[in-house]
């Protein structure tokens, strides 16, 4: 996977940014927006949707993730998580994004500082269950 420049970077921090402005957070007040950038250079975002039911909730990247596949989109080069505190994606979501691949660059951005973390995928979900973990069926 090459790696990504400088722009695409800033680009795509950008667009996180500017979901995370979309999120719909009125329980826990934790805004986050993801942005992945495509193999083609397009940027697809997501933001969280909470619900009062908090296991309903739907987390930024996975909101990302499931627009990117609904527009045929499933070769991703980077995806970017803006949050306070920059987080790391929860756990749930770091097994989604690894459904498509562990060596992507996950970009963790705080807004209020302006600071950014990056760390592969892999890095994050060491031994992941992915589907060579299934047992083959005949």
């Amino acid at each position: 996977m090459p790696e990504l420049k400088a722009n695409e970077i800033e680009h795509l921090v950008r667009a996180a940014i500017e979901a995370r402005d979309q999120a719909y957070a009125p329980h826990s007040h934790f805004y986050v927006g993801a942005a992945l950038l495509i193999a083609s250079g397009e940027i697809v975002a997501g933001c969280n949707v909470e619900n009062a039911s908090y296991s309903l909730s739907l987390c930024a990247e996975r909101g990302a993730v499931v627009t990117a596949v609904a527009q045929g989109h499933r070769k991703w080069r980077g995806i970017a998580i803006a949050s306070v505190g920059g987080v790391s994606p929860c756990g749930a979501c770091r097994q989604f994004l690894a459904e498509f691949g562990l060596d992507l660059p996950v970009i963790m951005v705080d807004v209020i500082d302006g600071s950014r973390r990056v760390r592969q995928l892999a890095q994050l979900l060491p031994d992941a269950f992915d589907g060579s973990s299934l047992p083959i069926h005949d």
